[in-house]
């Protein structure tokens, strides 16, 4: 198994963690990667859409002339799809976009995003996100010192989320928190650097271990 170190937030290093080669040695999928990401933008969608058809537009249902006679074409409503201004035919109308998508392929997407970042340089591993007190600056200050770039996703599990973490870097300009479990491939291929707590990292790793398919595991061995 590969080791990664661990610093703290002033960017010394404080140890090393281990790195589960069925998670970090294994070949990065794009493809999945790919779906992974137009399935969770495609739930973003609203879906409001929606056009006026025939019943819904402005306009009596009188027939205009006679149906003979006139030497005219037949028209039966004023409000007919033939006309301008006439309700539109087959238009698009208020749906959700959401689809289902496997757990097994997202967890599968998950652990490529994360070999990604370190096959990158952009994964960072620190003991605590936590600081001694409610301050943006502080986090900025410690950010600045892990070279975190312009965009940075933070990590952290949820048994060590605290007040002073969620309220010290929700204000941070391209800074988002989000707790291990509910970290998705498209918030790491989103932002340019991840920060995970070790603690974070240790339960993603026991997650996707659980969901590593038997691929995975020959290509390791």
């Amino acid at each position: 198994m590969a080791n990664i170190n661990v610093v703290n937030l002033g960017g010394a290093k404080v140890g090393e963690v281990e790195l589960a080669d069925e998670i970090f040695a294994s070949e990065i999928n794009e493809a999945l990667l790919w779906e992974s990401v137009k399935h969770y933008r495609a739930a973003l969608r609203q879906g409001t859409h929606a056009t006026k058809n025939r019943k819904l537009v402005s306009g009596s249902g009188k027939k205009l002339w006679k149906q003979k006679g006139t030497g005219r074409a037949r028209v039966g409503s004023i409000r007919t799809p033939l006309w301008r201004g006439g309700g539109t035919v087959h238009g698009p109308q208020p749906r959700s976009y959401e689809y289902s998508f496997p757990q097994k392929k997202l967890m599968g997407a998950l652990r490529s995003a994360l070999a990604a970042k370190l096959a990158d340089g952009k994964l960072t591993i620190v003991d605590s996100l936590e600081v001694a007190e409610t301050k943006t600056k502080l986090y900025r200050t410690a950010l600045d010192k892990l070279q975190a770039g312009k965009t940075t996703l933070l990590v952290e599990s949820s048994r060590n989320l605290t007040e002073k973490l969620y309220l010290g870097s929700r204000n941070l300009d391209g800074v988002e928190l989000v707790l291990s479990s509910e970290v998705h491939p498209y918030d790491l291929l989103r932002y340019e650097h991840a920060v995970l707590s070790k603690a974070a990292l240790e339960a993603l790793q026991e997650t996707l271990k659980k969901y590593v398919s038997k691929r995975a595991q020959k290509e390791v061995a």
